[in-house]
């Protein structure tokens, strides 16, 4: 049998239709396999070369399994990634509002070509991207990649920082901004960069507001607060990435909200029972604005116990929210 120019191929044209069309319930026949290669491919072979090709296939490790009969036919068992995986990690692209809608459609092309056609399409029916709020920073996925690169080499950076206007615009701020970066956090739906700068210490910039990012040769300045165990300890004291005074409060909360206390401060929270419908919890956290809005948000489900200094701040914080709404007579 006259050999093509594409021969040497074939192995890989047939792993490749076996992983894109194949699966248990859709066996793939070796006539089917014989006509794709000779359609496709211009590759002429016979029964005996598809079944040597497959044996060789399982040799190597890859999980094809075969059923026997009429219908019956070769087909991946399993694949780089499991269908579910693939759908959460597909669901995690969807629902990040620091990608914008183009990029979440290409990792989500992607992540679908790492499993069968027949299950690619079926997720690609519930994927919703279009009229989800995302970010309007295009460069964010090199933000991310050369953030990384910089921490890997142990090495400081150098970036320009914007805000938006009311227009929709890019507003740069009037400086150059220089930082030691070591780590990267999701809060808030956004990717926020964990960073050292000897102008504001520990600090933290939103990586869809950064731009123009240059990794430098100087080294990464020590910074304790943002090493190991101490990188997540900092991130969790923060409520929504809004930085304030870090104290020990201890809050006292009904015990419906016990998912909501181990979502927020880890499993490792201790709830110390106080009577039959209350717990009460003593965390470190930076006393933001946020973190009282968090507090104030539960009603009267949640107090502030200790210490009264932040209380104190809780109760100005309300009355102040309580002033915009109080009726005017004036006006």
């Amino acid at each position: 049998m006259p050999k093509s120019e594409n021969q040497k191929l074939r192995i890989l044209y047939l792993l490749d239709y076996l992983q894109k069309n194949s699966h248990e319930e859709h066996p793939v026949r070796a006539k089917e396999l014989m006509d794709m290669l000779m359609s496709r491919h211009d590759i002429r072979c016979d029964r005996k070369t598809i079944y040597s090709d497959i044996a060789a296939l399982q040799e190597y490790g890859y999980d094809i399994a075969s059923t026997p009969g009429k219908n019956g036919g070769y087909y991946m068992v399993s694949q780089i990634f499991q269908l579910p995986e693939l759908k959460l990690l597909i669901d995690a692209v969807q629902s990040s509002r620091y990608l914008t809608e183009k990029k979440s459609r290409e990792l989500i092309e992607k992540l679908c070509r790492l499993c069968n056609e027949h299950d690619a399409n079926l997720m690609k029916r519930n994927v919703l991207v279009a009229g989800r709020v995302k970010s309007m920073n295009e460069s964010i996925y090199y933000n991310i990649d050369a953030i990384q690169e910089a921490i890997s080499r142990n090495r400081q950076i150098t970036f320009r920082y914007f805000d938006w206007d009311l227009q929709g615009k890019r507003r740069y701020r009037d400086r150059e901004y220089k930082a030691s970066p070591y780590g990267l956090i999701q809060d808030n739906e956004n990717c926020y960069l964990l960073a050292y700068s000897v102008r504001h210490g520990v600090t933290h910039y939103r990586v869809d507001r950064m731009s123009n990012i240059i990794s430098l040769e100087e080294k990464r300045l020590p910074c304790p607060e943002l090493t190991g165990k101490a990188l997540n300890d900092h991130a969790r004291k923060q409520f929504q990435m809004f930085s304030g005074e870090e104290a020990r409060v201890r809050l006292r909360f009904r015990n419906h909200l016990a998912n909501v206390v181990f979502d927020r401060f880890g499993q490792e929270i201790m709830l110390v029972p106080d009577g039959e419908n209350h717990f009460v919890i003593t965390v470190s956290v930076d006393v933001s604005p946020m973190f009282l809005s968090w507090v104030i948000g539960f009603g009267d489900d949640v107090q502030i116990l200790f210490p009264e200094s932040v209380a104190q701040r809780c109760r100005k914080l309300c009355q102040e929210v309580a002033a915009l709404y109080s009726p005017n007579p004036t006006e």
